[in-house]
């Protein structure tokens, strides 16, 4: 899939557990996992906008488009 969820870049850059980032977004560890590694066909709005807020940033700085 040409879109990557760059979930885990953000993490490293926060020092944030899964299992933190997880709790605080309301996913379970299982889902963040599907997300981190480009298993996920699909991201609700309220999602990124969760996962957005809990890291502070912005819905650029976790999806990139990359050419097949």
């Amino acid at each position: 899939m040409p879109i990557v969820v760059r979930i885990d870049v953000e993490l490293a850059r926060r020092k944030m557990s899964v299992g933190e980032f997880a709790e605080r977004v309301g996913l379970t560890p299982a889902n963040v996992s599907v997300l981190k590694n480009g298993r996920a066909k699909a991201v609700r709005f309220s999602t990124l906008e969760a996962m957005c807020r809990v890291l502070e940033c912005q819905p650029g700085d976790l999806l990139e488009w990359v050419e097949e």
